[in-house]
């Protein structure tokens, strides 16, 4: 899940960065109104979190310029308890509000509940051969064996059964599990992928997470793995 956190206390805003990352969230901060804005046009987001009080740019502000373009999720949170708040929020367009203080755990069951809202025909579990992964507890299991992931390992899991069958490349890895852009000079990807082959492959008899060498990476069951191919296929991994 990638989250925008438009928050001007930097204590909070850094709380819930880390507990989201912790979550196994990719997360981008803004500090101000105008900061904000501008990520929340230009970048794709999941879900937005929207604090109403901002210097440059109010949160209405904010959320009124983002309806004109996108629709992205949005959760407000204001210190105010106000009906008045809350109902100009949600004519403007938010799609949930929280006041403060409030429990992290809460945030995460309505960021949760508004991206599945919004993938409303995505499965809670997907299945790759004998592989299954339920997206709600984020959770893996390969013949009935729980996998024990980081969230982290997770997460590049996940992206790569969305996509199955799809090859992804190193640079597309990146930007979706770390959003960062891809480095040349970098193997994150590289040792995720081993660790992550180590634990949802190695124990088991079929491969499922294969190499293609010079494009990228698919996650999919195969009939048939022949000799040459399993040879191809680990050659990138040392």
């Amino acid at each position: 899940m990638k989250i925008l956190i438009v928050e001007d206390e930097h204590k909070m805003a850094e709380y819930l960065c880390k507990g989201l990352t912790e979550q196994g969230c990719t997360v981008d901060l803004a500090a101000n109104g105008i900061d904000g804005q501008h990520l929340a046009i230009q970048h794709d987001y999941d879900v937005i979190v929207l604090d109403v009080m901002l210097p440059g740019l109010d949160g209405f502000s904010v959320l009124r310029s983002l309806r004109t373009v996108k629709q992205t999720p949005v959760i407000m949170l204001t210190a105010r308890d106000r009906v008045e708040d809350r109902i100009k929020g949600l004519h403007d367009g938010a799609d949930d509000y929280l006041i403060k203080p409030f429990s992290f755990l809460e945030l995460l069951a309505r960021l949760q509940a508004l991206t599945r809202r919004g993938r409303a025909q995505e499965p809670a579990q997907l299945r790759i051969g004998d592989l299954q992964i339920d997206l709600l507890s984020r959770k893996a299991y390969r013949s009935n064996t729980r996998i024990d992931l980081t969230a982290k390992e997770f997460a590049l899991l996940a992206i790569m059964a969305r996509r199955q069958g799809e090859i992804l490349s190193k640079t597309a890895i990146a930007e979706l599990v770390w959003d960062m852009n891809f480095d040349s000079n970098t193997n994150v990807v590289e040792v995720a992928i081993k660790r992550l082959r180590a634990k949802i492959d190695a124990p088991f008899g079929q491969k499922l997470l294969h190499t293609i060498r010079g494009m990228g990476y698919v996650l999919e069951p195969r009939a048939s793995e022949a000799p040459l191919p399993e040879h191809d296929e680990h050659e990138e991994d040392g």
